[in-house]
């Protein structure tokens, strides 16, 4: 009884301090510093590199948690309805979730998105990123804003699924003319 009682302080101590291991890493990721580089799978099966970005134009990357959930499915048509406005100022977006290429593609084709939905079912890219939830496998809903040199110029945690897409294109503007 004892042993039993000593596993579980040590399992409660342990899930207590989880959250605020998944906040170190995520500190590690600050504006001013280079992308992590990587390739995932888009819905539709290409290949994606962020490292083909470069040069290209800005680069706009959010993590969901999963795809078909209310809150993913807001975000992701307010980003399909404000796609135009973030494309006028030389950005692209791309979602980042855990899901598999199918689903992604399922939910693609059911929202009629307009930008591409990534793929990383190891969660190695959201891990890098600093976004993975602790215990689960999927990502915080969090959204970097890349430069054209894959240089990291807007991190944002603190995201509303309806209104971002919009906040997106404004910070765009707001970077670009202080560049």
């Amino acid at each position: 009884m004892q042993k039993k009682r000593h596993i579980l302080k040590q399992m409660a101590l342990l899930l207590a301090w989880l959250p605020f291991a998944a906040a170190v890493h995520a500190d590690l990721l600050t504006i001013g510093l280079p992308a992590p580089q990587f390739q995932l799978k888009a819905q539709d099966g290409t290949e994606f590199s962020l490292s083909a970005r470069q040069g290209i134009g800005w680069t706009v990357l959010y993590f969901y948690p999963k795809a078909g959930t209310p809150g993913c499915t807001k975000q992701a048509c307010a980003f399909r309805d404000a796609i135009q406005l973030i494309r006028n100022n030389n950005a692209e977006v791309y979602g980042i979730s855990t899901d598999d290429v199918k689903d992604l593609l399922d939910f693609h084709q059911e929202h009629k998105l307009t930008f591409n939905l990534l793929s990383d079912p190891d969660a190695k890219v959201t891990d890098a990123y600093g976004v993975k939830m602790p215990v689960v496998k999927m990502a915080k809903r969090w959204i970097f804003i890349i430069d054209p040199s894959l240089i990291i110029r807007q991190i944002d945690d603190d995201v509303d699924p309806a209104l971002n897409a919009q906040k997106v294109a404004e910070q765009l503007k707001k970077l670009q003319a202080a560049k």
